[in-house]
């Protein structure tokens, strides 16, 4: 039998294998560069077209006002009249919200093409505060607020005595939860004797005094650093009695478990 004659078989440079993924990474790499390129001139066109331009104060819409006022929030974007929405700084916008007193919080959103939403979360008062010789609304923080203009809501609290003009926010904060933490007690078990108070005097934290707004005349009760709601109902229960015994009935000290002090404050005079 004849044998087979050998054909030698000639072969690429590049293995076949190398050669697809050659293929496929060339193919990889233009799909990449065309991206780079898409997305650069999107970027430019977004930069410079008129249709990202905040044009007016109607492109911004302003949500949760009650006291705070759009005057106020223009104050802080009206600079960004006529700037491209992409370059608008939202976290920066938001931080310069939050410092209006009124605002507790803030967000700041972009909409294309050239639309902001500004949504304000408003802080509660809680009290009254005379500082000085002003009278502002306070909340359970401690932050000081303007009373609302004319049409906004009325406010109906006692009036937090001891603020003082200079101090920290932590100072009043801690002022503020000794008398979140007596109207808490006033008013639980469906009480609500805090509506009795038209003055908290917070200036000493071991004695904390209300004034009782009593049609018979107003009274002072110091109810000392604790127990505030057992001490008034001693109040409330003798008041009548005490009236009876003296000829003025001033103030009451409720400071002492086996101790009760009429006119403490009349006879300090």
């Amino acid at each position: 039998m004849r044998g087979q004659k050998r054909v030698s078989v000639r072969r690429g440079p590049l293995p076949r294998k190398t050669a697809v993924r050659l293929t496929w990474g060339a193919t990889a790499l233009t799909v990449a560069l065309l991206a780079c390129f898409g997305v650069a001139a999107l970027y430019h066109y977004g930069e410079h077209s008129w249709r990202f331009r905040v044009v007016s104060s109607d492109n911004i819409e302003i949500a949760g006002l009650e006291n705070v006022t759009r005057a106020q929030v223009m104050e802080v974007l009206g600079g960004d009249i006529g700037r491209n929405i992409f370059f608008v700084p939202l976290s920066e916008r938001q931080a310069q919200l939050e410092q209006i007193p009124w605002v507790e919080s803030a967000s700041v959103m972009r909409f294309v093409p050239n639309r902001l939403q500004i949504q304000i979360h408003e802080r509660t008062p809680v009290a009254f505060a005379q500082v000085g010789s002003r009278i502002l609304l306070i909340d359970a923080a401690g932050t000081l607020m303007e009373l609302p203009g004319t049409g906004k809501t009325k406010y109906s609290f006692p009036v937090i005595l001891g603020t003082n003009p200079g101090e920290p926010l932590s100072t009043r904060a801690a002022r503020m939860k000794i008398y979140t933490d007596l109207i808490s007690q006033l008013d639980s078990a469906g009480m609500h004797y805090s509506q009795d108070i038209s003055e908290v005097d917070l200036s000493d934290p071991e004695d904390v005094k209300v004034l009782t707004n009593d049609p018979r005349g107003e009274v002072l009760v110091h109810l000392g650093a604790s127990g505030y709601l057992d001490r008034y109902k001693i109040y409330v229960a003798h008041v009548q009695q005490w009236r009876q015994q003296f000829d003025k009935l001033e103030s009451v000290d409720l400071r002492y478990d086996r101790q009760i002090i009429v006119n403490p404050d009349l006879q300090a005079r």
